[in-house]
């Protein structure tokens, strides 16, 4: 048996994501864009002005025991201090040399916070509900709180979650943006409006920025697995990958004559040479 060589086919290219999460991304800017102008029509009493004041009324209290220690750790990451998360998760991909989904991660994360957040808190500038819990800035709309959950949600799932695992990520990440979506309201900092806005804003943002930037990060995840193989079959720089040899049949012998009473007894009547 001998091997041949042969050469293995090359694979789909990397793509990023399909085409759905763009337009679910570009919805719910749009959503969160048309609520803005909504409530900046009229900073006093909005459409779902009624609505809101109910739902506040519904967060009423008491204000204490496993829901405010709850209420308070959403507060906190959400804040100041929760910027150890993404800026740890970002230490990680440094550290895996993976600088793209690293420069991904830091321009989206602060460009959605910045740039969109911000933005829209200072075109909208509605005021809070009265005697929010906890220390809060000059707008309420949107939640920027439930903005940087959504945006952090997506960004997570898009560099860190295989693609396998991805749908219970989803799952697991829009309980977590319910979760600190309710907080904003307990704590009397947000509407529910503003918090609605603020996840479709930030999840939007990162579904936008994923899309466009999905095929440079599909190929650097697969470039490491590249130079991985290139180490182990000792390839240099600028070689083709080395040949996969896959054994070949060779024609079998002939098979030898099998000895039989008859061919032995000529062979002892035959007369000496």
């Amino acid at each position: 048996m001998s091997w041949k060589p042969v050469t293995p086919p090359d694979g789909p290219a990397p793509r990023g994501p399909s085409r759905g999460a763009l337009l679910l991304g570009l919805v719910l800017l749009g959503l969160a864009a048309l609520a803005a102008l909504v409530v900046r029509s009229d900073l006093a009493d909005p459409p779902f002005q009624a609505f809101d004041d109910r739902w506040l009324d519904w967060m009423g209290g008491p204000h204490d025991g496993l829901y405010a220690a709850a209420a308070a750790a959403l507060n906190w990451f959400g804040g100041p201090p929760g910027v150890v998360v993404p800026f740890g998760l970002l230490l990680v991909l440094l550290l895996r040399r993976r600088w793209v989904s690293a420069a991904f991660m830091l321009g989206v994360y602060l460009g959605g916070n910045l740039l969109v957040v911000q933005g829209l808190k200072h075109l909208v500038d509605r005021p809070r509900p009265a005697d929010p819990m906890v220390r809060v800035d000059h707008g309420s709309f949107p939640s920027g709180h439930a903005a940087s959950a959504a945006l952090l949600v997506v960004l997570m799932g898009a560099l860190l979650v295989p693609a396998a695992r991805r749908r219970a990520w989803w799952i697991g990440g829009t309980v977590f943006t319910l979760a600190m979506m309710w907080s904003r309201i307990w704590l009397h900092a947000h509407w529910l409006s503003d918090t609605a806005a603020g996840a479709a804003a930030g999840a939007g943002a990162a579904l936008v920025a994923w899309w466009l930037f999905g095929p440079a990060l599909a190929r650097e995840s697969v470039r490491p697995l590249g130079r991985r193989g290139a180490a182990a079959g000792a390839e240099g720089p600028g070689r083709a990958p080395a040949p996969v040899s896959e054994p070949v049949s060779e024609p079998a012998a002939a098979p030898a004559p099998v000895a039989t009473p008859v061919l032995l007894a000529e062979r002892s009547a035959a007369p000496p040479p």
